[in-house]
């Protein structure tokens, strides 16, 4: 969290400019040069929650529309441009009759109503591709694609796979798209949620012996040898969840499809699919970091404006959600393996983590690792994180596999960031795509940490003004006060709480005072939220029950602006854990150091 002099404007929608490479003449090969999860920052601010908004209702009012609406970006992304969305004229055949798309894809007029709110909103900016990547999944890292002007049935029939298919069909098709056998059974994962109709498993249920009996058994009455062909059935056992059970199923012989059941069938990704069926995080954000590569298939984008002079605004010239793909292409699962290994040896660890991410992103440069020296006082002694922070052992460890197998490459800034992603996911929260490309500070501030990190004595107005400082709004104010869903605190964080303030639930006042009282115990500890090693909105509903452990944390329930969106995230956790996943992108990519500032450090502990 050291101090630079550099801009900070809604860090996570701040642009770069690459119009100049334009001028010299240089190609832009990468992607995400071309996209980027701030292409609407400035022509379309309030684009990501208006989707979202549509999608949370249509979703609400038909379960199954979330897995319709994922099924429709899968279709259209071998390709990704929204030719799929075209229909049919006169003079022209376009891909919703196709093969695969006929009587199955579905969710086109939801499409249309956020079409329709995004117009009223950004009249002729915002693409029909983008709106269906943001709609198939809540987060997206890249945005910026442009629509087809024509569609290709051909294309649709012969690119898309079949529920046929074995499995070397499977693997040739992704690889035909540039995936690997991996990326092709976590992006089979999708049929986690969603229903099938009777015509593509009906040869299956009837006719193969890899299938569970009794499973086949109680398909038949609904999906004959005949007829009936339109009826449905769950793709896997819980159809409106997105988990791994789909994965489960496969093991116990009850994949829907043949080519669903063809990757657990004693083929080469069996393996994989066992690891998957036993571990649901780690299936959670492979998938996620899937999802931005599928979003990613060659779309439409703006590089040839650069020859008519046009300039093109990005700040993925800076960070990158592939920004190691080249130079430490295992660095994401390494990091990944190490978390999941530190929770599982405790679970306070995956809060920790998340903590340290949070105390060094006022600055995000990795500064609050640095070690005191005889000539140097870093950030670990502030107010703040003194006797508060931990979770350094777990990052140098991490930094010593990743310099193993890439030195002098990955920035300690950056195994903060994902680290605080990964112990997220590992219990029970929601994935987002990390953003890559930062360095690590040269130097670091106890005057800023002491002064720039909310205290948990603030009242809800300095709250609002200390994350507004940083270019947070009080909405993600409150989203981000919602880690305190997982984690514990000290006695001296919250003694004059339960001693002396009034709007706290009486009985849970006194079941702490035993072991924090007036005077002593200075470091026991009491989980932040009733669920504490949970992420999820227990957190929000204590909050509503007086049962804030913080007076910061009371103070977003207490008769204040905050009280409805608190209330709101009591009873809704899906949107929180969304909304929170958006608002640690943003927290991410404060003021990062990129280019040639600082350094990549070879030990956080120390410069270089």
């Amino acid at each position: 969290m050291a101090s630079y002099s550099s801009s900070s404007s809604w860090p996570f929608f701040f642009f770069v400019l690459v119009s100049s490479l334009c001028m010299f003449g240089m190609h832009i090969s990468t992607t995400s040069a071309q996209l980027s999860s701030t292409f609407y920052a400035t022509s379309c601010p309030n684009l990501l929650p208006t989707i979202q908004a549509a999608v949370v209702n249509a979703v609400s009012n038909e379960p199954r529309m979330g897995a319709s609406l994922l099924r429709l970006h899968f279709h259209d992304c071998f390709g990704c441009d929204a030719s799929i969305l075209l229909d049919d004229t006169s003079s022209f055949t376009g891909e919703k009759t196709a093969g695969p798309n006929a009587n199955s894809v579905r969710g086109f007029d939801v499409i249309d109503t956020i079409k329709t709110q995004v117009e009223a909103l950004c009249a002729k900016t915002v693409s029909c591709a983008d709106i269906l990547a943001v709609a198939a999944r809540d987060s997206v890292a890249a945005l910026g694609r442009r629509d087809a002007k024509t569609a290709s049935m051909s294309d649709a029939n012969s690119n898309l796979p079949a529920a046929t298919l074995g499995l070397s069909g499977l693997i040739t098709s992704f690889a035909n798209k540039g995936f690997t056998t991996k990326e092709m059974v976590i992006l089979s994962g999708s049929h986690s949620i969603g229903q099938a109709r009777c015509t593509t498993f009906r040869s299956r249920i009837h006719n193969e012996t890899n299938i569970d009996a009794p499973f086949a058994t109680s398909l038949k009455t609904s999906c004959p040898a005949s007829g009936n062909d339109n009826n449905l059935s769950p793709l896997d056992a819980t159809p409106i969840i997105f988990d791994n059970t789909y994965y489960k199923n496969l093991v116990s012989k009850k994949g829907l499809l043949h080519s669903d059941q063809e990757l657990f069938n004693g083929g080469s990704t069996d393996a994989q699919v066992t690891t998957y069926s036993n571990d649901n995080p780690t299936f959670l954000t492979d998938f996620a970091v899937a999802m931005v590569k599928m979003g990613n298939l060659s779309p439409l984008t703006v590089s040839s404006l650069c020859m008519l002079g046009m300039t093109i605004s990005t700040t993925s010239a800076q960070l990158s959600s592939d920004f190691y793909a080249s130079s430490c292409p295992n660095l994401l699962p390494t990091i990944q393996a190490a978390v999941v290994n530190a929770v599982s040896n405790e679970a306070r660890m995956g809060a920790s983590l998340l903590r340290l991410h949070f105390h060094d992103c006022f600055g995000c440069d990795a500064s609050i690792l640095l070690d005191d020296t005889s000539s140097f006082t870093g950030e670990k002694t502030a107010g703040p994180n003194a006797n508060s922070v931990r979770g350094f052992d777990v990052i140098d460890t991490i930094k010593t596999q990743v310099e193993n197998l890439c030195p002098k490459t990955v920035s300690c800034a950056d195994i903060l960031a994902v680290a605080a992603r990964d112990s997220v996911t590992a219990l029970g929260g929601r994935p987002w795509v990390v953003q890559l490309g930062r360095r690590d500070a040269k130097s670091a501030s106890m005057s800023d940490a002491n002064s720039n990190l909310p205290a948990a004595t603030l009242g809800l107005s300095g709250l609002i003004t200390s994350f507004s400082n940083k270019g947070f709004t009080t909405k993600e104010m409150v989203i981000l006060s919602g880690s305190h869903s997982i984690g514990q605190a000290r006695c001296t964080t919250f003694r004059s709480r339960i001693h002396n303030e009034t709007s706290i639930d009486t009985s849970f006042a006194t079941s702490l005072k035993s072991s924090c009282p007036t005077s002593g115990n200075d470091n026991n500890l009491s989980p932040l939220d009733s669920s504490a090693v949970v992420f999820d909105n227990t957190y929000f509903k204590d909050l509503v029950s007086k049962k804030g452990l913080l007076h910061s944390d009371q103070e977003l329930f207490n008769g204040g602006s905050t009280d409805a969106q608190v209330t709101t995230y009591s009873n809704d956790n899906p949107t929180f854990l969304t909304d929170f996943a958006v608002a640690m992108v943003k927290m991410g990519n404060l003021s990062p150091l990129t280019g040639s500032n600082g350094e990549i450090r070879t030990n956080c502990r120390k410069l270089n």
